[in-house]
């Protein structure tokens, strides 16, 4: 078996439509200058609505694929970490594997774990690879969050966007390379500060519940705040402390991007300063589980991130469900 798993490639999928501050400002109460004070976003990207999230996730699946040089039908095992997947069931991962031309038998199934989805795909594709269960696994994480956003709260319509991420997972020879470590972590007693109330068993659909808006993201925006810094800093020690690294070491720290804020807060509580930090929140906002992939693309697209370099990720999202992982590249 193999001692590590390692990304082979990477892909993010953008919708081209771009929704700005000055956008949002004529549909709420609301100002570029405000926004950007309170959570440095400044524009979002917004699918066309003729799409649905296995698109965004099959774009950013053939790009991992393409540039890590590995055909499509070669990839045994697709991890789609969603909370707005294309239906409630099938999973979102059986389109994009039809629409790839991936494995046919192979596996593929959505976790939902929010913003944190990403890594906790991370986490179960590094263990098939390492277990030898599967030799490429594709992990995607992608969000359309703009059909579940109340376009008239202003407090939580103007952080969130729409968009995909994704790597492809392989077998690593070499013990001093690849993903490292991953570390999960969920409190259910906080899952009401970050949820969507309705649309599941316990609150179907309905006519009362639509206008109500229960079936819309609803958020306790300062306690979100305060488990987020606390939380992401907490697993971000633990992932340096169980490979014995210093914050000095680590390269570029790959963080959910949820608001600047939360990312500077993080930041100071870890150590490393916030130049270290990549960040793409200003263009993206907050796109939950593709957050991650989709920083850690563009900074490889960039050429920021170097063979050797230690790469810090973390994230944080309803549930709660929070996770870190390190990965030496």
């Amino acid at each position: 078996m193999p001692a590590s798993s390692r990304i082979l490639g990477t892909g993010r999928g953008v919708p081209p439509r771009v929704m700005t501050n000055h956008d949002l400002s004529r549909l709420v109460d609301t100002s570029d200058e405000w926004i950007v004070e309170r959570t440095g976003i400044r524009e979002r990207h917004i699918l066309d609505p003729a799409l649905a999230a296995s698109d965004l996730a099959t774009q950013a699946g053939l790009q991992a694929c393409a540039r890590a040089g590995v055909a499509p039908s070669a990839v045994d095992c697709i991890i789609v970490g969603t909370v707005t997947g294309d239906c409630p069931f099938p999973s979102t991962a059986v389109y994009v594997q039809k629409k790839m031309g991936a494995l046919a038998g192979g596996c593929a199934f959505d976790l939902s774990a929010a913003c944190a989805g990403f890594i906790y795909g991370l986490a179960l594709g590094d263990n098939f690879v390492r277990r030898g269960q599967f030799r490429r696994v594709l992990i995607i994480g992608v969000e359309v969050l703009s059909r579940i956003v109340d376009w008239q709260d202003r407090s939580t319509c103007v952080l969130f966007g729409d968009g995909a991420g994704a790597v492809l997972l392989g077998p690593e020879d070499d013990p001093r390379r690849g993903v490292l470590s991953t570390h999960l972590f969920a409190d259910g007693s906080y899952s009401e500060i970050l949820h969507q109330p309705a649309g599941g068993s316990r609150e179907p659909i309905s006519p009362e519940g639509i206008a109500a808006k229960r079936h819309l993201v609803k958020m306790n925006g300062r306690e979100v705040y305060k488990h987020a810094v606390r939380n992401m800093a907490q697993a971000s020690k633990l992932a340096l402390e169980a490979n014995g690294v210093d914050p000095a070491e680590v390269a570029w720290v790959l963080a959910h991007q949820a608001n600047l804020r939360i990312l500077e807060g993080v930041a100071e509580r870890v150590g490393i300063p916030l130049t270290r930090f990549y960040l793409n929140v200003d263009r993206y906002g907050n796109t939950s589980s593709a957050s991650v992939p989709t920083v850690l693309d563009e900074a490889l697209e960039l050429g920021k991130i170097k063979p050797g370099d230690l790469l810090l990720m973390t994230a944080l999202g309803g549930g709660l469900a929070w996770a870190s992982a390190l990965v030496r590249w």
